[in-house]
């Protein structure tokens, strides 16, 4: 565990104006910059809790440096010799860099910085010999500096030079404290509470909410690393953290307020490169099909599983299903979310990625936590205890999948549905979002369907939960179900389930409406589920959606429900022709596109019936000219698909019905 190499760790940093990079400044802008970010580092606080000393000297100097610059920069000639020129270029990067660790040691994890103490010192060693050698070899002759500012220089080269490596035992005996620690949970040994009460005050993380915010930041910290040694021991102090602080404070409630609250990502806007082009939504685990586009993981899941063979951007049939991780624009969906303080969840597919499922020590940290907050659950008599609790291993299952695989194995599941009826509401929010977060996890799929009273528990919830939150979350729980082909076809069989999603879909709000809109498009890649749909009003409702901001997923569904329902799907989709219709020259790609695709199987299954009524609709061949002319791939495609059926129609009238039908057709 311990940090053997002798520089800064290397980490991935945001790009900001001029860091690092030498300056291409005047000479006088130049000396204003060096001004500026010294006083900058002058006016920094040093770091209260570790490293204090190093800081305060570094800092100290800096002061002392800005006012040597000043003097310069007052008295300075228009330019300066080449060889000061490149003098004050160099100080300007290690000013910069002096500035970074400094920020370092006064922000982000306290863990992560304890962590490499021995490694700080250094750098804070190596930055002051660093500068000393700049000063060393400064022209002052050609600076034309007075006897004062001459003195003040020689004090800090002095300085400088007096400078060695410090390192303050208590920090010392306190990282050793930490990595015992750690030692001791990587060979499955319950930390000492007492000790670990002493590490925690000393680090001032003495409540959750600063236990959150260390979690926080440790998070952060693992993108910032680049060496994966480095990933796995951020990741083993973030199981310690979590560990410790369901132990020492008790589990907690989500915060109402604070420094570091995330905001849902629809309270900013979203890049149009980091929405999923079928939901619209942020995507969190981006993919490329195989014609090169990428779709969110789950949306376009759905939308194969669904029975579509086709990319739903460019139309183009798929060579192949197998779906590949765009692991950079993840990364970079990730980093905006950060700057955006927007929660990005990391899925299951990136566990490996992060560490964790390589990493002993948070593994067995997962599940001290996990088997410490079930028995207190089982244990638990009061609701606010509960809620609690349960919030607690929703936000262990919400990490990664190893939390999510110990749970389901430590018998998380039957006891959180005990909650699920609960008349506190929101306990029974954290209890069925648990739920929910386990289920992205295979094996729990498996145990929700199987496991007695659970799937009941969610449908319960999904008729008659007490928040729209709870209803949508067990809509989204019943969409992960439907992941597994067997389990969709079983879902879809149910009246309750088919039943209460439609209410959903009918009468839910916002996001939870798309939830149940998300669900229903799955279970519609089952043909008996879509008579079910049928049967319980699916086409009524999309008929009223058609008239919303929801047009677009209520189309796809109706594609789906004509496709897969046979002469009932039909049945039920005739008297919308008109509406369909009218879609394609008014809704957008998305909608025309599936829009053009219903009426093209409506008419190819409801015969001559279906197509006589499209064709009584005024002006429909200029709409599909202008689909075919406009309209992207699979949409031009569905276009001349109509035209065909209809001129072929046609050809069967007689010569005064088929030019009075191309008059009022173009008109």
């Amino acid at each position: 565990m311990a940090v053997t190499h002798h520089e800064f760790p290397p980490r991935k940093r945001r790009p900001s104006a001029g860091a690092f990079v030498t300056p291409n400044l005047s000479d006088r802008r130049l000396l204003q910059s060096l001004l500026h970010l010294s006083q900058e580092i002058s006016s920094r606080k040093p770091s209260r809790l570790l490293l204090h000393r190093c800081s305060v000297s570094l800092i100290r100097k800096t002061k002392l440096l800005s006012v040597l610059l000043e003097e310069v920069y007052r008295n300075s000639p228009t330019c300066l010799s080449p060889s000061a020129a490149l003098c004050f270029e160099e100080l300007h990067i290690l000013l910069q860099r002096i500035n970074a660790v400094i920020e370092d040691c006064s922000n982000g994890s306290r863990m992560w910085l304890l962590f490499l103490t021995e490694t700080i010192a250094r750098s804070f060693h190596e930055l002051t010999i660093d500068l000393s050698t700049l000063l060393d070899i400064l022209p002052v002759n050609d600076l034309e500096l007075n006897i004062d500012v001459e003195e003040l220089l020689s004090l800090i080269k002095k300085q400088c030079s007096e400078t060695k490596i410090y390192i303050d035992d208590l920090d010392s005996n306190l990282r050793r404290d930490v990595l015992n620690i750690l030692d001791e949970i990587k060979h499955e040994i319950v930390p000492n509470q007492t000790k670990l009460i002493e590490i925690f005050n000393r680090l001032e993380i003495r409540d959750s909410v600063s236990c959150r915010d260390e979690i926080e930041a440790l998070e952060d910290e693992v993108q910032n690393q680049l060496e994966d040694r480095l990933k796995e021991d951020v990741i083993a102090l973030i199981g310690l953290v979590r560990y410790a602080k369901c132990v020492l404070f008790g589990a907690s409630t989500p915060r109402s307020g604070g420094r570091r609250r995330r905001k849902p990502a629809s309270d900013v806007n979203i890049p149009a490169d980091f929405r999923c082009p079928i939901s619209l939504d942020l995507m969190r685990d981006p993919v490329v099909v195989a014609t090169g586009q990428t779709y969110d993981r789950g949306s376009i899941t759905a939308w194969i599983e669904s029975g579509h063979n086709t990319c739903p951007k460019t139309a183009q049939v798929l060579a192949h299903t197998n779906l590949l991780a765009n692991s950079a624009l993840r990364n970079l969906i990730r980093i905006w979310c950060r700057e955006q303080r927007i929660q990005f969840d990391i899925p299951e597919v990136n566990d490996k990625v992060n560490g964790l499922s390589q990493n002993k020590t948070a593994l067995e940290a997962t599940k001290m936590t996990v088997l410490f907050l079930i028995n207190k659950l089982t244990s638990s008599n009061s609701p606010d205890s509960a809620n609690r609790l349960v919030h607690e291993l929703r936000v262990l299952a919400k990490s990664n999948s190893d939390c999510r695989r110990y749970v389901g194995e430590a018998g998380g599941l039957p006891i959180l549905v005990k909650f699920l009826g609960s008349d506190h509401p929101n306990l029974q929010v954290n209890a069925i979002t648990a739920i929910l977060n386990l289920s992205i996890l295979e094996s729990n799929k498996k145990r929700i369907m199987e496991t007695e009273g659970v799937l009941n528990g969610v449908l319960e919830v999904l008729r008659s939960g007490a928040t729209w939150e709870s209803k949508g979350n067990a809509a989204a729980t019943i969409f992960s179900l439907t992941g597994i082909h067997s389990n969709r076809r079983r879902l879809g069989r149910k009246t309750r389930v088919v039943k209460g999603l439609l209410d959903l879909a009918k009468l839910g709000i916002g996001s939870y409406k798309k939830d149940a809109l998300m669900a229903i498009l799955s279970l519609a890649g089952d043909r008996e589920a879509v008579g079910k749909l049928i049967e319980g009003g699916i086409v009524e409702m999309i008929e009223e959606l058609m008239d919303s901001g929801l047009r677009e997923e209520a189309v796809t569904i109706l594609e789906v429900i004509v496709k897969r329902g046979g002469a009932a799907g039909v049945a039920a989709a005739y008297h919308l022709i008109t509406k369909l219709a009218r879609l394609m020259s008014e809704g957008s790609d998305r909608t025309k596109e599936s829009a053009a695709a219903t009426l093209v199987n409506l008419c190819r299954k409801g015969g001559n019936e279906v197509v006589v009524e499209l064709a009584a609709v005024s002006g429909i061949e200029r709409v599909i000219w202008e689909l075919m002319g406009m309209g992207i791939g699979r949409s031009r495609r569905k276009a001349a698909s109509l035209l065909r059926i209809l001129r072929r129609w046609a050809v069967g009238l007689d010569s005064d019905s088929a030019e009075t039908w191309r008059f009022l057709v173009l008109a």
